[in-house]
């Protein structure tokens, strides 16, 4: 995908924010082929179905052929969806908000107040006929409910603590290509709608509470519902947020793809916006490139 006159200019915009000393910033913006894909959950309800259809008790003969006609269906059913979803999409730059060297953990927000996001990616291979792609790390980072990213505090006209780590980490993929992270819904900066950043790495060698080496193999950026979006800006902290919002219609990266440009899935977790959503989205790489 090609980037248009504004995406440029706006690429040019950000990186010329503040960045402090002790970090270096990729200046880079790699063109790999990704795949983000169009429907949630595909694999992981599929690999669901079967596992549960092979433990169900059976009482004859009869019911253990019908179980596991049913489970080989499923399993079937499972990488047909799982083929249907990878969709492949140019990557989009990761902006100039990156740092090296993420926090791996499950709870990225430290103590930043908002509403609560469960986000559950599954990632799937174009490299293995798009099936799960286990010990990936998944890696996201995002704005505060000021707009401010960590490590960068003041890009968006307001003051407080920095220590450069919160609303920032990642976490490996299990066998189902599954991983969970928690945070708060992301914050309105200038020139930018709402959004969160997203590597995946493959290849990564744990340490205590981080990770070395390794290679990124998809880079993307995902965004959320406009009107959902408008409620919870509206909401505190994010109402003490008063720099210019944009619109997701006016965003320079998103495309209007729908969930292959990174549109999440989101449930309620309450019967208010402020209860918290739970988001989904299917995350198709490509191992080999």
């Amino acid at each position: 995908m090609s980037m248009t006159e504004n995406q440029a200019q706006h690429e040019q915009n950000e990186n010329d924010a503040p960045q402090p000393a002790s970090h270096r910033r990729d200046k880079s913006v790699q063109r790999r082929r990704v795949l983000i894909g169009g429907g949630t959950m595909a694999v992981a309800g599929g690999l669901a179905v079967a596992g549960l259809a092979s433990a169900d008790p059976v009482t004859n003969s009869e019911t253990k052929a019908d179980t596991s006609s049913s489970a080989t269906t499923s399993a079937t059913s499972s990488s047909t969806a799982a083929s249907s979803v990878c969709t492949l999409n140019a990557e989009v730059t990761e902006g100039p908000y990156s740092l090296d060297g993420a926090l791996v953990r499950e709870d990225i927000r430290e103590d930043k107040e908002g509403v609560e996001v469960q986000y559950t990616f599954t990632v799937v291979d174009q490299a293995n006929d798009c099936q799960p792609l286990a010990d990936a790390l998944v890696e996201l980072w995002h704005a505060d409910a000021l707009g401010e990213y960590s490590g960068f505090v003041g890009g968006n006209h307001h003051e407080e603590e920095d220590n450069g780590t919160f609303l920032r980490g990642g976490q490996l993929t299990d066998s189902d290509g599954q991983v969970h992270i928690t945070s708060i819904w992301p914050g309105h900066y200038v020139s930018r709608a709402v959004h969160v950043h997203m590597r995946v790495h493959t290849d990564v060698t744990l340490t205590d509470d981080s990770y070395t080496g390794g290679e990124v193999i998809h880079t993307g950026q995902l965004f959320f519902d406009a009107d959902l979006n408008a409620e919870i800006q509206a909401l505190s902290p994010y109402s003490d947020n008063t720099t210019k919002e944009t619109q997701l219609d006016d965003d320079s990266i998103y495309d209007d793809g729908g969930a292959s440009s990174g549109l999440l899935t989101l449930t309620a977790l309450g019967s208010s916006a402020s209860d918290g959503y739970k988001a989904t989205l299917t995350v198709g790489v490509d191992s080999s490139s």
